[in-house]
């Protein structure tokens, strides 16, 4: 079987980080949000606000009206 160096390094830290917090996944996430909070690095919200559709979404509905009505003018 394929032995893979990194992936397997990341599995230890993980497996060591984990056993600091006996495995307690609140414990964890607060731990997570605390160094976050201290890095001091601009946290940024990536998820889509709402009202906002995309071109590909697939939804003809979220297409606004003018631009429905130059795609039927121009067929």
């Amino acid at each position: 079987m394929y032995q893979n160096a990194i992936g397997e390094e990341i599995h230890r830290i993980r497996e060591e980080y984990s056993r600091l917090f006996n495995h307690d996944l609140k414990a964890i996430f607060a731990d997570l949000q605390k160094q976050q909070a201290e890095s001091g690095r601009e946290v940024v919200n990536l998820s889509r606000k709402r009202g906002i559709k995309t071109r590909w979404s697939g939804q003809a509905r979220d297409i606004d009206e003018d631009a429905k009505n130059i795609s039927r003018r121009s067929t």
